[in-house]
């Protein structure tokens, strides 16, 4: 991941994205900090290979991370910190959540200049 650029530096697909979108509460409770420290064990992750997030004013967020597998989704899920993470999530931060997961068969854009 390039901390110097919003976009994950991903490879040739095929490979998966996993889509979360949410709806923040007001309540913030550490959030912030969870979200940072999740962003870092995911990094730490095998088969992990970038991710890319955006939030709103209004607290309605998309973050996509993208991984080589299926079992790499699954062993990420598994992770005792990030279903701690999750749990606190379903409990504190998120009014609404949708999580999607899908196959990346093809990917272009426009290189930086």
């Amino acid at each position: 991941m390039n901390p110097s650029s919003p976009f994950a530096q991903t490879p040739e697909p095929p490979y998966y994205a996993v889509i979360f979108s949410s709806q923040r509460t007001p309540t913030d409770a550490g959030y912030e900090k969870m979200a940072e420290r999740m962003v870092e064990l995911a990094q730490e992750q095998a088969g992990f290979l970038g991710a890319e997030s955006v939030r709103g004013a209004e607290g309605f967020g998309i973050t996509v991370s993208y991984w080589s597998s299926t079992e790499a989704i699954a062993a990420w899920k598994a992770n005792i910190e990030h279903a701690a993470a999750q749990e606190m999530g379903q409990r504190t931060w998120y009014a609404h959540y949708e999580l999607r997961i899908a196959k990346v068969e093809r990917a272009y854009g426009k290189p930086a200049a």
